[in-house]
């Protein structure tokens, strides 16, 4: 009987193999780029360096002409951002927010997928809130027919109330006035709620070595949600969770949750201990296998919600604490920070000596293997018919000791 639990064991492992792509993109794994700094590699480099790995969307804090087309061709979707200087004229009047989408959001490639409105408005300019939502109308009745683009905004995690435990999560009454009128929208056009939760503040404002291993997807004891009667075993999942009863509570369950932003820096000031590249590897590596699982979070099992890690590039002329400038997965020189399981293959990132030219090309990503019953494509590659044999190889000892043995 032994014998026979392991051919079924190598059966089930040919299975997976077929079902497996290798280094393929993975549509909910994301990066920012941000652009305070005066020591970044061109655009195209940056295209190519993202094209490397398997990440299939970029968020743009703007609309820089010279960043959006050096996307185009590559496959990468992007979100957009009006500044929220931009919110006040887009308010004013459909023709402005007319003239912006002609301006700003290319007819055809590169892909853009949503426009955000302001980042964090409710918190860097109270005088804006009112103006929001006209604008996002504005915005959006501006986009060409039948376009998918969606219009939304960026909240920080400062617009709940409560967190803690998940299942407690709820707004902030305060915010209702300006807050209801943005979710309204979002439920009318099908937009998604963006917000930027970052466990790294969370383990600042309790520094324990137990909440350092829940932040960063290490093993723990876990945390029991009374409230809910789930447990948590990381503070990212709990963060998602707090924002989705949030919403539930005000009636919008169908209003999907997007994570615009969320890192761990790798430096920091010297009173920023938990600012090392050890936790910035632990945490983002951590982060990419949780979301690639496809184990959602206790609250919304098996889906992984759709996230933006920043950033691409630790930023140099950013103003405050240490750690602003140090939350790059990449060095200006296009290699990793620190391995993060990014990288297609395994590779470190392309290198001082790999700068594309100035047209990025597009990176394919590897072909599928053929689904039972299909027949397979000509462009399988070899990686795969390797994997294949190989386990096919494999699979034939064990059938030969299970006729020798039984």
């Amino acid at each position: 009987m032994a014998e026979r639990g392991w051919v079924v064991l190598a059966l089930l492992g040919v299975v997976q193999l077929l079902r497996l792509p290798l280094a393929a993109p993975q549509s909910f794994i994301g990066i920012n780029y941000g652009d305070v700094a005066d020591n970044l590699p061109p655009p195209s480099s940056t295209a190519r360096l993202i094209q490397s790995t398997t990440i299939s969307k970029v968020r743009l804090y703007g609309t820089d002409p010279a960043v959006v087309s050096a996307f185009a061709g590559t496959g990468i979707s992007l979100l957009l951002g009006a500044a929220n200087g931009d919110i006040a004229n887009l308010a004013s009047s459909p023709a402005a927010a007319a003239a912006w989408v002609a301006a700003h959001i290319p007819a055809s490639s590169p892909a853009v997928s949503t426009v955000s409105v302001g980042n964090e408005v409710l918190f860097a300019d109270a005088s804006l809130a009112s103006q929001l939502v006209p604008a996002m109308q504005n915005l959006y009745s501006a986009l060409p027919p039948n376009s998918s683009i969606k219009v939304s905004t960026v909240h920080a995690m400062d617009v709940l109330a409560s967190s803690d435990p998940p299942s407690s999560g709820a707004f902030k009454p305060e915010l209702d006035a300006a807050l209801n009128p943005v979710l309204a929208f979002l439920s009318k056009t099908g937009s998604p709620f963006l917000i930027n939760p970052y466990p790294y503040f969370a383990y600042l404002s309790d520094p324990r070595p137990e909440t350092l291993a829940f932040c960063l997807f290490q093993p723990n004891a876990g945390r029991p949600d009374a409230g809910s009667g789930l447990t948590y075993t990381n503070m990212f999942d709990a963060m998602v969770d707090a924002v989705r009863a949030a919403l539930d509570a005000k009636g919008y369950k169908d209003v999907e949750i997007v994570v615009a932003e969320t890192g761990w820096p790798h430096k920091g000031d010297p009173d920023e201990a938990g600012a090392t590249a050890e936790n910035a590897r632990a945490f983002v590596s951590g982060l990419v296998s949780h979301l690639r699982s496809l184990a959602g979070t206790p609250r919304v099992p098996g889906k992984s919600v759709d996230t933006y890690i920043f950033a691409v590039y630790d930023e140099d002329l950013k103003p405050g604490k240490g750690s602003e400038r140090y939350f790059g997965l990449f060095q200006t020189s296009l290699t990793e920070t620190y391995p993060t399981g990014l990288v297609r293959n395994g590779t470190a990132g392309l290198g001082p000596g790999m700068a594309p030219a100035q047209a990025p090309t597009a990176v394919q990503p590897a072909p599928a293997l053929p689904k039972p019953g299909q027949q397979p494509q000509v462009g399988v590659t070899l990686q795969y018919k390797l994997l294949l044999f190989r386990s096919l190889a494999n699979f034939r000892v064990l059938i030969e000791r299970y006729r020798c043995c039984r």
